[in-house]
Order: C-alpha cells, then sequence, then structure tokens
C-alpha cells in the first residue's frame, strides 16, 4: 500500500511539472511561432510590393550583376509629382543622386547632381537642365543623361515621389538630421510657409524631412544635394536598426504605387548585406561636385567644372571596378558653394 501511495505522489509530481513545464514553454511557442508567421507574413507582402513596383527598362537590364559579389551602381531619383502638381509625363527629376557599391569593401559612394546642372541630354541632342531629362525622356532618357555625364553605366535605378518619401519617413517613425538654419518652406502640396523648422539636431516627420530635402531659398543647389545626402544617410540608419523590424510592415505599406524600381525581390534583399554590413556601419562617401552659376537667354543654369566632374567620374570608376583606396568618409576637396538664390519655375518643363 505504502509502495502504491509513493508511487501515486510521483505521478502527481510529474505531471504537476509536464503542466509547469508546457505553462513555460506555450508563451515561448507562441511568440516563436508568431514571430516565424510574421516574418513569413512580410516575406510575402514585401516580394508582392517589389513585385509591383518592379519596371525594367526595354533594352537596358542584359548582364545584370550579382549583387552580394559583383559592384554596381544605382540612380535614385525623386520626382518633383504630388496630387497638386499632376505633372504626369511630365515630371522633373527633384533629386538625383548616384550611388555606387563595392561588394568586397561594403562601400558605397554617394554623389548627388544639382537639378539644374547644364548638360548634354542625348535622347533631345542637346544641352539643357538635368531635371528635364525625366520630363523629356523618363527614366531612360535622365538614366542615359548620368552615363552620358559620368560615363559609367548605371545598373539599377529606384525612382520615389514626394509622398513615397514622406510616408518611409513616418513609418520609420522620423528621422535624425540637422536643420542648418530656421526655414519656412512649401509642405507636398505647395501650400507657402506650411512647414516651419528651427535651426538644429531633431527628428523629422515625412512633411518636415520632404521640405528639408527641398528648401534651397537660403543657400543653393550644391548645399541641397548635401542634405539630402545626408537625409538618405539618416534613412539607411534608422532603417537598418534592430528598433525598425517591427516598422517593416508600414515600411512596405510607404512604397505602394509611389516607387518604381528595376531592382528584383532577390535582388532587393541582397541589399540587407549592405545595411547589415561592419556591425550596421556602412561606409558611406559623399562626393559633391564643384560648379558655378550660369544664366543663358535669362535662364539660370548651374554649370559644372570639367575637373570636378572628370575627377568624380574617375573616383566612381575606380569604387566600381575595386581599385578605390580612400579611407575618409567626407570628400571635401570635391566640396563647392553657390551663393546665388534662384526661383523654383524656369517656365521650361
Amino acid at each position: 500500500m505504502t509502495n502504491k501511495r509513493t508511487y501515486r505522489k510521483k505521478q502527481k509530481k510529474k505531471k504537476r511539472r509536464k503542466r509547469i513545464l508546457l505553462w513555460i514553454l506555450t508563451p515561448i511557442l507562441l511568440l516563436v511561432l508568431g514571430a516565424t508567421c510574421y516574418a513569413s507574413f512580410l516575406m510575402h507582402k514585401a516580394e508582392s510590393v517589389i513585385n509591383k513596383s518592379y519596371e525594367e527598362i526595354k533594352g537596358r537590364d542584359q548582364d545584370r550583376p550579382n549583387l552580394k559579389i559583383d559592384n554596381f551602381s544605382i540612380l535614385f531619383i525623386g520626382i518633383d509629382d504630388s496630387r497638386s502638381r499632376n505633372f504626369k509625363s511630365d515630371t522633373r527629376s527633384d533629386a538625383l543622386m548616384l550611388a555606387t557599391f563595392d561588394a568586397k569593401k561594403k562601400s558605397v559612394k554617394l554623389v548627388s547632381i544639382p537639378r539644374d546642372s547644364y548638360v548634354y541630354i542625348p535622347s533631345e541632342e542637346r544641352r539643357d537642365k538635368i531635371t528635364h531629362a525625366h520630363a523629356f525622356g523618363g527614366v531612360k532618357g535622365t538614366i542615359e543623361t548620368v552615363e552620358q555625364l559620368f560615363d559609367i553605366k548605371i545598373d539599377y535605378y529606384v525612382k520615389m515621389n514626394f509622398y513615397a518619401f514622406m510616408d518611409v519617413v513616418d513609418a520609420l517613425g522620423g528621422i535624425e538630421v540637422e536643420v542648418p538654419y530656421n526655414l519656412k518652406e512649401k509642405d507636398s502640396e505647395d501650400h507657402h510657409n506650411a512647414i516651419v523648422l528651427k535651426k538644429g539636431w531633431q527628428t523629422l516627420n515625412g512633411e518636415q524631412a520632404l521640405a528639408l530635402a527641398r528648401t534651397r531659398k537660403l543657400d543653393n543647389d550644391i548645399e541641397r544635394g548635401k542634405r539630402q545626402q545626408e537625409i538618405l544617410k539618416a534613412i539607411i540608419k534608422k532603417a537598418s536598426s534592430v528598433r525598425s523590424i517591427t516598422k517593416y510592415d508600414d515600411l512596405l505599406e510607404a512604397i505602394g504605387d509611389n516607387m518604381k524600381t528595376n531592382l528584383t525581390f532577390d535582388e532587393m534583399k541582397s541589399l540587407i548585406y549592405y545595411a547589415t554590413s561592419s556591425e550596421g556601419k556602412l561606409n558611406i562617401q559623399s562626393l559633391h561636385l564643384q560648379g558655378t552659376d550660369d544664366y543663358i537667354d535669362g535662364v539660370y543654369y548651374y554649370k559644372l567644372d570639367e575637373q570636378s566632374v572628370e575627377e568624380i567620374s574617375q573616383e566612381l570608376k575606380n569604387h566600381l571596378q575595386g581599385l578605390d583606396t580612400t579611407t575618409s568618409t567626407d570628400n571635401s576637396d570635391s566640396e563647392a558653394s553657390s551663393q546665388t538664390d534662384h526661383a523654383d519655375d524656369d517656365g521650361q518643363p
């Protein structure tokens, strides 16, 4: 009888331990299952969004590089469009940034091209402001113009409008950037002085970040390009942080119909290697074109310095060929300033 009681007690203890273990493991399993399902959901949603945003350029997508092992280039095109503007096919590029990537060193070189740069536009067989290349020939026309300028091949492009930019920043919970001076600027729907910012480091939402990226009333296109580079760096930094993982769903929603790219879903995934390389510290070097203000028939242009263009062109070529030996994070020798304040609308398309 004693043996039976002892046996029953042991069995009860085992059942109790099983219940306790079950109570401990159940929430853990649910968390793991939930994370797995969420990751699967995000992956499926990401693939759907990128596939929807994919838009190739006929005759240009042969010999695609392997983003994990090959060096490559991406042209970021911010277009000057919104519901209030609705330029449609006549939309100009408001921001142009060319980035080259070194797969081995996990480094990036980034150069902004002032929107009023006076350049040769192949599709028109004449010189004009580079911002008009998109109005004349769309993405293809813009890519061909930038290729002509720097004498390098552009492998990929990412085109975003105002809304995609703002929604990405908002989905990340804002970005940390420095506002160089007090300013008043239009909002995305062109309401005058709708955005008011004070000088100093701060967290900006989408509308505020757009205003900072667009403004050039108190300085010039060169400084504007530098601000846009810093904003892009801030977005990359925030998006690659662990704290942003839960925001990926919102980021995907933000992209939606407001982005076009010739990067496939698998190629997009490969870019993660850059965001997570070197313990999350991606080496991005800013390059800045030199030039001077100029007027032709009463119209303002930014005349690029030929030597500056050639130097940066060679630096980009070396980077793509894996020959770059630069270790600094800022190309101060390539910086320049232009003090003329000019109107945004020059009366041209």
